[in-house]
């Protein structure tokens, strides 16, 4: 598929279907694209459409699945709406977010991936209630083993989720007091199992 060139064209790319539950348009909204008046269309589709299908048929359709309905805070982001975003509004470097928020651009190792940021709609009320944001974190991880990386920020408990060819898990937090990695290659993880960390969540759906 070429990069749309027409209303026509993009609406044939939001149509195209990634999982049961969700739509390439899912992910095509951006704050940032529509302050700035920037286009948020990818320039490879077909690379987009492959790492966005890994990203809603290994996570984010498990994740559904698990938890009840998601919402969608951010998902692809074109070159020129990350590098807006770099600074002010919290974007890393475009080269930084290659095969992560930036779907259709491979990262430096040649890796295919996507990174969407969600927000369990069942967990707002729990972390609202606790801040115990690492609930979900252990859930996500020890459920989806393969995710390559979980970012956690403090509105809503959202949190990055990202696909990325060779995954390499990990869990970082922005929200105080515990920011920081929880999980990260070569630090200790205690035990098989987490799910005392969230069983209490569990008992609320």
């Amino acid at each position: 598929m070429r990069k749309p060139g027409s209303v026509k064209a993009l609406e044939d790319l939001g149509r195209v279907r990634l999982s049961p539950s969700f739509f390439m348009r899912d992910f095509l909204y951006s704050e940032i694209a529509n302050f700035s008046g920037l286009s948020n269309i990818p320039d490879d589709p077909d690379l987009a459409i492959e790492a966005g299908r890994h990203l809603c048929e290994e996570l984010l359709e498990p994740l559904q699945d698990g938890l009840g309905r998601i919402s969608i805070r951010s998902g692809y982001r074109s070159c020129s709406v990350n590098e807006r975003g770099v600074g002010k509004h919290g974007c890393a470097a475009n080269e930084s977010n290659y095969a992560a928020h930036i779907w259709d651009r491979r990262d430096t190792a040649g890796r295919m991936g996507a990174t969407a940021c969600v927000v369990v709609n069942a967990f707002v009320p729990y972390y609202e209630q606790t801040s115990r944001w690492e609930a979900l974190a252990w859930w996500v991880h020890d459920n989806l083993p393969n995710h390559s990386g979980l970012q956690f920020f403090p509105k809503l408990a959202a949190f990055n989720i990202s696909w990325r060819q060779d995954p390499e898990p990990s869990i970082y937090s922005y929200i105080p007091p515990k920011t920081g990695y929880l999980l990260k290659p070569g630090l200790h993880e205690p035990g098989p199992s987490h799910a005392s960390e969230y069983c209490a969540f569990l008992a609320t759906l």
